[in-house]
């Protein structure tokens, strides 16, 4: 984790957070058996620990949507971390191409998405004689445009983390107490979100993305990450943290970027922002 997500992470209540945590632990008394929305990121893993522990494995089942969408290694990471909570856990596969409404791309393509994806997830918890489905949502989401909780509201899709009121700061905190491995774990997001509204999404555009975000990976960014598409330019978008190391490696980034299909390169002076397409 970088310098300045450890300072905030030390800025964090402690004791509020265990509070909160405590009132998250009565959230999910109230259930009798839960299926988690589960991605394998900071929050969701989090959600997903404090079920088994509270519920028992037993009366838990996590479920995993796989598509093009998917971030390189978030499957394989979100199995990983089932696995070592002996949770049973389940990847469903998703053609997107097939999703016309969210192929188009508009300003309301994560609600789409979520409809579609919280539909799939309802049936499957439900054939499987599970109470309810538990997403990942956590109090900061309610600071950017999320049109993809209305579509969890309207499904039913509680939110445990967010009825709780955790953030994400004392959700790392939190998950690093509990032992959690993914409590410094960078923020992700669908691939999706690396395109501007209004332009379509392509399995070419998504794999681009996905490649240049591996290779900047690959040469050493460890902590935010984002390479936004914009035709034939990237914008790539880090913490401060990594500026060093992408500087360092600048020239191969560049080339790297162009054999992938950019013709331009940029750095985004702004730095790692999160849903910084929305603005």
């Amino acid at each position: 984790m970088a310098g300045k997500q450890k300072m905030e992470l030390a800025a964090v209540n402690t004791a509020a957070a265990l509070k909160k945590e405590k009132h998250l632990e009565e959230l999910l008394h109230s259930f009798r058996n839960v299926t988690v929305a589960f991605s394998g990121g900071v929050d969701s893993a989090y959600l997903l620990g404090r079920a088994v522990q509270v519920l028992g494995r037993e009366q838990v089942q996590a479920v995993t949507l796989k598509s093009a969408l998917n971030p390189p290694g978030e499957v394989e990471e979100a199995a990983s971390f089932a696995l070592k909570l002996a949770v049973r856990h389940r990847v469903m596969n998703i053609d997107i191409s097939a999703e016309r409404e969210l192929m188009a791309n508009t300003s309301e393509r994560c609600y789409v998405c979520k409809r579609s994806c919280f539909g799939r997830l309802s049936e499957v918890s439900a054939a499987g004689g599970f109470q309810a489905v538990l997403d990942g949502s956590n109090a900061d989401d309610l600071n950017d445009y999320r049109p993809g909780m209305r579509a969890a509201e309207e499904l039913g899709i509680r939110s445990p983390l967010l009825e709780a009121s955790l953030g994400k700061d004392e959700i790392r905190l939190l998950s690093k107490m509990r032992g959690y491995a993914t409590w410094d774990k960078p923020s992700a997001a669908c691939l999706a979100s690396r395109i501007p509204y209004g332009q379509e999404i392509t399995p070419e555009k998504l794999k681009k993305v996905a490649d240049a975000e591996c290779f900047l990976r690959q040469v050493g960014v460890k902590t935010d990450l984002r390479v936004r598409f914009h035709d034939n330019l990237a914008r790539i978008e880090i913490n401060s943290s990594d500026l060093d190391c992408v500087m360092r490696y600048r020239k191969e980034i560049a080339a790297r970027l162009q054999v992938i299909g950019f013709t331009y390169v940029t750095l985004d002076l702004d730095g790692f922002e999160s849903g910084s397409l929305n603005r």
